[in-house]
């Protein structure tokens, strides 16, 4: 197996948690991932593991874009499904 199948499969994982994250009721633990990717990257740059400082800028804001879109993604799928329920609790009331 190729190292890029599995990071394809890391990557969806590490999505999937983010986007969990996301829903619960609280809005900090949508925060956890985004953060830990910042440190992550940031030690990369510290280690000389990404050489150029531009590399670090993109894969960064890349990265953090594709979080934080799964951050507001989650939290408008916690709305919609707390709107609805209300909608469904309301029509019960209702008859």
């Amino acid at each position: 197996m190729d190292i890029d199948f599995y990071g394809v499969f890391i990557t969806a994982g590490i999505l999937a948690v983010q986007f969990f994250f996301s829903t619960r009721n609280s809005i900090y633990w949508g925060a956890v991932l985004p953060l830990l990717y910042i440190g992550f990257v940031t030690w990369m740059l510290a280690t000389d593991r990404i050489e150029s400082f531009i590399a670090y800028i993109l894969i960064l804001l890349l990265g953090s874009l594709f979080l934080l879109a799964e951050w507001s993604g989650g939290r408008k799928y916690l709305h919609e499904k707390r709107r609805k329920e209300l909608d469904k609790m309301k029509s019960h009331d209702m008859k």
